[in-house]
């Protein structure tokens, strides 16, 4: 399929020949890489300026960085196409940022600043492209998906504070339970996004492990000794996030385990954001054939053919999102697996999948929080007629007359269609007085916490 070339092309050779071979998706790998790449390619060159005996070789050098910089912020993102289907160890995209970095600073310098003696001096694509999508997801995570999260958990938090004292039918197998408020359920939610979030941000420290400094196979040929380490630290500087050098390098490159493991958290966080996302839209089920417990902001029309029908959108775009996600951790999983000697060669695809669950998260859970749980409102009154209705209420009655009695009781109440205070004091055991006692839904709700 034919790219969208821009009107001034200024990659070479290499990445032209990777745009024909790669004519697969039509779908660029994601640029978050391209600007990792040329964060790297720019503190590089600031490294290698250092150790340059030369003036011209420190002029090289720091045209490099400077090209490099503009890169980095996004300058030129029209000039890194090349399929997300390329070569496994991302080579191509590589070689399309050294070329282009290359072309820019050649022409600032008016000399000639060679893409793969210059602009890749110490690296090799099977450690630097492996840093760079390390680099690229945890500023990601770091920067928008924590953060969008967050954003969410308190959403959630507030929602758990303006519905404390509302009381509700519990639900377990989708069959009645105790009573419990509503505030607690979304409470819980909150708690299971909090602890989502702080599984991605344990699993940091060992993503941000990278290979930098290890060249083609992990024995650093062709790169000073403190190359990868000095490299590193200024990348990590530059971008705020926790870097380091990887304890074995070979094993770094021939694997990707770190990634493996962050897309397992983000899969986790899916599973967290499902799950509440379909309680939401079953509470908020009807108007008149569901369970009608909360009502959500109405903001679309629900049927091209049923005026006046609206449907629960946003809990609708939470589920896709988090199925998608468990597609992309699929596809990741495998891919990381698939590591052969010294070189897992499914990179391209890894990052891709990464960054798209990464970006899909985020806005998920933005807009979320935005456009649904900050405007839910709960209707009290349904919510306290369930509460009362179901017939789970009579667990408190154990304690006093004990299981099989209280059951013969709840059956008689099901079957008769009759409140179950009317059929505990017909019943003859406690009195009026104690039953309303022991069958007041707040008081079970509350449990064995202390009044609010």
């Amino acid at each position: 399929m034919a790219i969208q070339r821009p009107a001034e092309v200024l990659w070479g050779r290499e990445t032209e020949l990777a745009l024909a071979n790669f004519d697969v998706a039509g779908r660029a790998l994601p640029i978050e890489v391209v600007h990792a790449l040329a964060a790297i390619k720019s503190e590089a060159a600031v490294v290698n300026g250092a150790a340059a005996t030369a003036a011209d070789g420190r002029e090289r050098f720091e045209a490099i960085r400077v090209a490099a910089d503009r890169v980095a912020a996004g300058e030129f993102d029209d000039q890194f196409l090349i399929d997300i289907f390329q070569t496994g160890s991302g080579t191509s995209t590589n070689m399309n940022v050294n070329e282009v970095v290359a072309h820019l600073a050649s022409a600032a310098l008016e000399a000639a600043v060679h893409p793969n003696d210059h602009v890749n001096a110490g690296q090799s694509s099977n450690d630097t492209f492996p840093t760079a999508v390390t680099l690229a997801l945890v500023v990601q995570l770091t920067g928008s998906v924590l953060p969008a999260v967050d954003r969410l958990t308190a959403s959630l938090e507030d929602a758990g504070r303006r519905f404390a004292g509302v009381v509700k039918a519990g639900r377990t197998h989708l069959m009645d339970a105790v009573p419990i408020f509503l505030g607690d359920e979304f409470d819980g939610y909150a708690a299971q996004l909090a602890e989502a979030a702080e599984r991605i941000e344990s699993a940091l420290p060992r993503l941000g492990r990278v290979p930098l400094g290890g060249t083609a196979v992990g024995n650093g040929l062709n790169a000073s000794p403190t190359f990868g380490a000095d490299v590193v630290a200024r990348v990590a500087h530059r971008c705020g996030v926790e870097l380091s050098i990887a304890p074995s390098r070979f094993a770094a490159q021939a694997s990707r385990d770190g990634l493996v493991e962050a897309s397992s958290h983000l899969r986790g966080l899916a599973v967290a954001l499902l799950k509440i996302a379909n309680d939401i839209r079953l509470m908020g089920s009807g108007p008149a054939a569901g369970l009608g417990e909360i009502r959500l902001p109405e903001l679309q029309a629900g049927s091209s053919i049923m005026p006046g029908k609206v449907n629960p959108v946003m809990c609708e775009m939470v589920a896709q999102v988090a199925i998608q996600v468990f597609g992309n951790d699929a596809a990741i999983a495998f891919a990381g697996s698939q590591g052969a000697f010294e070189l897992n060669t499914y990179q391209p695809m890894i990052a891709a999948d990464l960054i798209e669950s990464g970006r899909l998260l985020t806005r998920a859970c933005t807009l979320f929080a935005e456009r649904c749980v900050d405007g839910i409102e709960a209707d009290v009154d349904r919510c306290a007629y369930y509460a009362n209705a179901t017939p789970a209420l009579a667990t408190p009655l154990n304690a006093e007359l004990g299981y099989d009695h209280v059951a013969k009781i709840v059956k008689a109440a099901v079957a008769q269609r009759r409140p179950l205070l009317e059929v505990v004091v017909e019943d003859g055991a406690l009195d009026a007085e104690r039953a309303r006692t022991l069958l007041d839904a707040s008081a079970v709700a509350r449990g064995n916490r202390p009044a609010r």
